[in-house]
């Protein structure tokens, strides 16, 4: 049964934002960056970004992240209606849209909003495939000329629900562990075969993050270079990598987006 009355997805978005808080807030959280200089919290952060992470960890940036200059990319679907409520209680800016339905009115938003905000989207959302990255976040960097950052989340031994992005509820007083990129530069005006190109890597680099951060979070082993993060203390660890911190692999591809 669709649930038409504005009142109802209002007060389910306050009662949501209010237990995402109460939950969200027992877990040990700690970061590790590239560059501390991309988090949006940070002193130094300069220029507007675009922050990709999948539709399944949305849980983790909700609640760290608010109250930093975000909009975030929302589906048009009934479904994510309690969930645009919920995120402007959280402290953020929404723009409704996708490939479906709304893709080109959400474009003209997210063009407008670039100039003074940062922008946040999950590019499997909102229907998938899971951990498949979208063209449209390759396509907004290159037109744009903004970098992109890819932010990997994991948590210790989470619940999983059955949706198609078996989508996280962490476990109270788990670990919640992140791993974030550096900027990722777009070349400008690409075409087809290059937006394919990037929309690869960026793909491989954002799930070899999240596969770290959940390693990261189920071991329970210290992070070099982790730092405690909340909602009000930035993650700001030194900007360097332990030899042993990452795959191996994703500084070299982190150097081919660079270099490309």
């Amino acid at each position: 049964m669709k649930i038409k009355a504005p009142w109802v997805h209002q007060l389910g978005g306050f009662l949501a934002a209010h237990a995402v808080r109460g939950w969200m807030s027992t877990l040990d959280y700690q970061g590790a960056f590239y560059d501390p200089t991309v988090d949006p919290s940070h002193a130094a952060c300069q220029g507007q970004k675009i922050y990709v992470f999948w539709h399944e960890y949305i849980l983790f940036p909700f609640y760290l992240r608010g109250h930093n200059n975000l909009a975030m990319l929302l589906s048009r679907h009934q479904d994510a209606e309690m969930l645009s409520h919920a995120a402007h209680h959280l402290g953020y800016e929404f723009v409704r849209g996708s490939s479906r339905k709304g893709g080109a009115a959400a474009l003209r938003e997210l063009l407008r909003r670039s100039g003074r905000m940062h922008l946040a989207i999950t590019p499997d959302g909102p229907r998938g495939p899971r951990r498949t990255l979208a063209q449209g976040p390759v396509y907004l960097s290159s037109k744009l000329g903004l970098p992109l950052v890819a932010m990997g989340y994991g948590f210790d031994r989470p619940w999983r629900m059955p949706t198609w992005d078996r989508f996280v509820l962490p476990r109270p007083y788990s670990r919640a562990r992140g791993v974030v990129s550096p900027e990722i530069q777009i070349p400008p005006d690409l075409d087809r075969d290059g937006l394919e190109h990037y929309r690869k890597e960026v793909e491989r680099l954002l799930n070899l993050l999240t596969e770290e951060a959940e390693a990261w979070a189920c071991s329970g082993r210290r992070h070099e270079i982790q730092t405690p993060a909340s909602p009000t203390h930035p993650m700001r660890p030194p900007f360097r990598m332990a030899a042993n911190s990452l795959d191996a692999t994703t500084p070299k591809i982190v150097d081919t987006l660079r270099a490309a």
